[in-house]
């Protein structure tokens, strides 16, 4: 716990400060803010997002905190099209998701994923991306990834509309080759399917009120993840740097064996940099 609380003490820093320093600019803080619901908007964030699971392991005695570092940058693309690079990086402590693993701690794999989208959204305001994603083997310890490369497609689709925003994003993972020689029993190749349907609203004054369920199907090996995120969210300014905090629980709706279960919850810090 004293490492997370150290690689957390920025994040945390930087909320408190702002809470302090914010300077609410209204209509112009809402429109950054539906931005920010939309995940392939034209516009530079770079969320910290800190997350809680408990009831891991056999005996549900485990449990597992991790920062994700999801930073969204825009390349323009011609005229018409722009590419939208969205990486997830996480940084993981956790224990006793096993028998015998005792504590780890340190990077995941990463999850890189390229949106191809029009600039413009279609004649009845759909907003869509697709591309390629890839799964980087960075974990710095055996339990905190899967020591495989992987690739697949990924797309989204929303709309947006009198400050909601509803829609889903997609993608399919297969692993092609594997970390070090020969197979490896205890990680087993990947064909994963992940499905986040969300929806969200905006209000005039930069609050957003969100449901997500970031649900994955492991082809491999039968089974679901499902867990439902219920959050709420404000955006205000550090002078004049655009900040959005988030605040949320979640459910495990669907778990694996060995996987969390019951409730955790999320906090996130998200900078923006708008043009």
């Amino acid at each position: 716990m004293r490492t997370l609380v150290r690689y957390l003490a920025f994040p945390l820093w930087l909320v408190s400060v702002t809470a302090v320093c914010a300077q609410d600019l209204g209509g112009d803080n809402a429109e950054l803010a539906k931005k920010l619901s939309n995940p392939v908007a034209a516009m530079i964030s770079v969320p910290f997002q800190f997350n809680y699971d408990q009831k891991m392991g056999p005996a549900d005695d485990g449990h597992r905190t991790y920062l994700n570092l999801q930073p969204v940058i825009p390349v323009s693309v011609g005229s018409d099209w722009t590419m939208i690079s969205r990486t997830i990086l996480p940084v993981t402590s956790q224990s006793d998701i096993a028998p015998g693993s005792g504590h780890q701690f340190g990077l995941g794999d990463i999850t890189q994923s390229l949106f191809f989208s029009p600039k413009q959204p279609s004649g009845n305001g759909i907003i869509w991306g697709v591309g390629p994603a890839f799964l980087i083997p960075t974990a710095t310890d055996d339990l905190l990834g899967s020591k495989k490369w992987g690739a697949g497609p990924t797309a989204v689709v929303l709309k947006q509309s009198h400050g909601w925003t509803y829609g889903f994003l997609a993608n399919h993972i297969w692993s092609f080759a594997s970390v070090g020689r020969g197979h490896d029993p205890s990680h087993p190749d990947i064909s994963s399917t992940f499905v986040q349907p969300f929806l969200s609203y905006t209000t005039p004054t930069a609050w957003t009120f969100g449901i997500n369920a970031e649900s994955s199907y492991d082809w491999k090996h039968t089974q679901w993840s499902v867990p439902v995120n219920i959050t709420a969210a404000k955006l205000t300014r550090f002078g004049k740097l655009p900040v959005s905090f988030t605040g949320g629980i979640r459910y495990w709706a669907e778990s694996p064996e060995n996987g969390a279960k019951g409730w955790g919850f999320r906090f996130a810090t998200t900078l923006l940099l708008p043009k």
